[in-house]
């Protein structure tokens, strides 16, 4: 059969890759690798990253290998809040752009992405296995090699496929007068079917395979379920979708476990737009093949994007706004230098009023952390008459701000956009309109508007370091380091006191010195974080970047002992407590210590979208699958941004298909793991 015949999905890819498991960035890692695999802050605005880790390779020496299934999206920049499918590997302690939020100046979320990671060892399918053992062979000539390779392809799309030689001999045992039995005859209008479908004659095809489902016997089920699975494949060739559903399925009633009559339907699925029972179909396959066939998960892997993204779609219609907790905006409010909302001084005599209405009101339940109350403050100074509103500019900025932290874009982009269209409006105000905008801009995917928002601002006020330092965070995540590199020096020479600026700069460099492979830079990036230190012992962001460099750099020990100078400073900061958790897995593949962590910072904070979403992450690995499902609705509750969203429900639909595939096919997710784990692979009869 030609290479026309088959689509890319036919070919079952059993040769995996190299997997570079190195902890580093020098040894197998490109410099594009090393800078994608290494810690990305987030920017201003509502962002998060993904963090990239390759683990402690002495670990792997140690202990088993213990590889558990997770589908995502999402997640992506790029490759998706990218791929949708995950794999964490614990107890070799690999996790391979797992989206977690970094603990720097905005932890609003850009929707981000995650990737695959999959074991080495592999199902193999019959025509694999023999071109294993071929492969093995080392005194095979080229020629035998050849006619491998010309029998595989035969047997990629249809099962059951025999040389011609076969068929010659059951005419000439016709010829002699030999009675065929019934099972004979059908095998032979198979092999007669498949000659017709290598030659793409499709239609006569699935004539000859009608006669060999007629003929065999009902009670010859394996071979009833490839008689109708290859003419699925010839109605998959003509794009009759529902007979492919049809025959797929009974396929599956005489062969419940056979994993390419589930990988042809889910395709048939797809083709009709049925994403829900394609996800089942695409996960019944991965865990029957062991997760071991790459082109089964990256199919899966799109069609978790697919079926995330209508999920977000409906979601983000039907999404309440959320304020969020404490931690999180104060965390937001200290990536500023000098934010108006922040450094205004508000009349001593206004405050004292009894009770203070408007933006008076929204400024006293900003200083009190009281957040919730903070948007209708401020409508109740926007709606005010103008003899009344003496802050109603101000009054835009905050509640444009906490619209934001919501969520809720287009409520903020309409006070941003009012305070822009407002000539007389203070120059300042308009300077942080513009950032913030340029912020929303970047969270909805609109790279060039946000660009284009800084540059006004720039013209404002050039002097102000805010433009520099938030644009500095935004290139930096889109992986301009140099230029972003360029922004944080302007920066730090306007505010040379601010804290974050200063060591969110020695993070730019750090990443630089990665991706340039920069020894020497690298050395002098470290020297330059133990200055920040130095110089601001009271900033909880010095401490956190410099443990996430040193976990990085795979110095465990030392990154928890600065974990813990950062906790001393900030006790129920959750997204420390979140990122010592991710380094307990790295490092010890601690999963009891892990969890407790996590459980700790949803106690910290109950609106920690992140921690319900590691958390559930975790469970599935642990096969906790009601467990984690229910995590990631909790974390849906927290989502902001539709790219999050995405990549939430992603999550959640990979745990509630491998429920549903589980159950229905009566396996247990604790076996499947040690399955894969021992190298066992089973593989229904074809």
């Amino acid at each position: 059969m030609s290479e026309a015949h088959f689509d890319e999905y036919e070919h079952y890819n059993y040769d995996h890759g190299k997997h570079i498991f190195s902890g580093h960035s020098g040894k197998q890692r490109s410099k594009k690798e090393a800078s994608e695999h290494t810690n990305h802050f987030d920017p201003s605005g509502h962002s998060r990253k993904i963090l990239t880790k390759l683990m402690n390779t002495n670990n792997n020496k140690k202990t088993k290998t213990k590889t558990f299934y997770l589908y995502t999206l999402h997640t992506h920049i790029g490759k998706a809040r990218e791929m949708a499918a995950t794999f964490l590997n614990i107890s070799s302690v690999k996790l391979n752009k797992w989206q977690v939020a970094l603990i720097l100046g905005t932890p609003l979320a850009i929707g981000l992405g995650v990737y695959v990671f999959r074991a080495k060892s592999g199902t193999r399918d019959e025509a694999t296995q023999d071109k294993t053992r071929q492969k093995s062979n080392k005194s095979k000539d080229a020629e035998k090699a050849r006619s491998k390779g010309k029998i595989e392809n035969q047997t990629l799309s249809i099962d059951g496929t025999a040389p011609d030689s076969e068929l010659e001999r059951s005419k000439k045992s016709a010829e002699l007068g030999e009675k065929l039995t019934p099972l004979a005859e059908a095998n032979n209008y198979k092999t007669e079917g498949n000659n017709c479908y290598r030659n793409g004659k499709y239609d006569e095809a699935i004539s000859f395979y009608d006669k060999a489902i007629d003929k065999c016997p009902r009670e010859h089920r394996t071979d009833m379920a490839i008689f109708y699975q290859n003419r699925a494949a010839s109605y998959e060739m003509l794009k009759k979708w529902h007979k492919v559903k049809e025959d797929c399925t009974l396929s599956l009633e005489n062969n419940p476990r056979y994993a390419k009559a589930y990988y042809r339907r889910a395709r048939a699925h797809e083709a009709t737009k049925d994403m829900s029972e394609c996800l089942d179909d695409v996960t019944a396959t991965c865990i029957l093949e062991m997760f071991q066939n790459n082109n089964t998960i990256m199919f899966a892997d799109r069609v978790l994007k697919e079926t995330g993204r209508l999920d977000a779609e409906r979601g983000m219609r039907e999404h309440v706004p959320v304020v969020p907790s404490a931690a999180f905006v104060n965390t937001y409010m200290r990536s500023f230098i000098a934010d108006p909302l922040q450094t205004m001084n508000v009349p001593p005599s206004a405050v004292a009023d009894t009770p203070p209405r408007g933006f008076l009101r929204a400024r006293r339940a900003f200083d009190d952390q009281k957040f919730d109350d903070i948007i209708a403050a401020c409508t109740e100074e926007i709606e005010s008459s103008e003899s009344e509103s003496q802050y109603k500019v101000e009054a835009l900025l905050m509640r444009g701000t906490f619209y934001l932290l919501c969520g809720s874009f287009a409520d903020s982009k309409n006070d941003f956009d009012a305070i822009l269209a407002n000539d007389d409006a203070d120059s300042t105000l308009r300077v942080y309109a513009f950032i913030k905008r340029a912020a929303l801009f970047i969270q909805t995917d609109e790279r060039e508007k946000g660009l284009a928002d800084f540059l006004e601002a720039e013209k404002l006020k050039p002097d102000n370091a805010d433009v520099y330092h938030q644009r500095a965070q935004i290139l930096l995540l889109l992986e301009q380091i140099e230029e972003a590199l360029i922004e944080f020096d302007k920066a730090v020479r306007l505010a040379p006191n601010h804290a974050i600026a200063y060591v969110q700069k020695c993070y730019a460099e750090y990443r630089l010195s990665l991706m340039t492979s920069d020894q020497s830079r690298l050395e002098r990036v470290i020297r330059d974080f133990e200055q920040a230190i130095e110089k601001f012992p009271d900033c909880v962001e010095c401490y956190s970047l410099m443990a996430q460099v040193l976990a990085d750099q795979q110095q465990f020990p030392q990154a928890q002992l600065f974990y813990e100078k950062a906790m001393k400073l900030a006790p129920t900061n959750p997204s420390l407590l979140v990122h010592q958790a991710i380094m307990m897995l790295q490092w010890r593949g601690d999963i009891d210590a892990a969890v407790q962590l996590l459980n700790r910072a949803i106690e910290v904070d109950p609106k920690c979208e992140l921690a319900y979403e590691t958390l559930g992450t975790v469970e599935v690995q642990r096969a906790q699958l009601q467990r984690a499902v229910d995590l990631f609705e909790k974390a849906l509750l927290y989502a902001k941004s539709q790219a999050e969203l995405v990549h939430v429900y992603s999550l959640r639909n990979a745990a509630l298909a491998q429920i549903n595939v589980t159950r229905k096919l009566g396996i247990d997710m604790n076996t499947i793991s040690a399955m894969a784990q021992s190298g066992f692979v089973t593989q229904p009869g074809m």
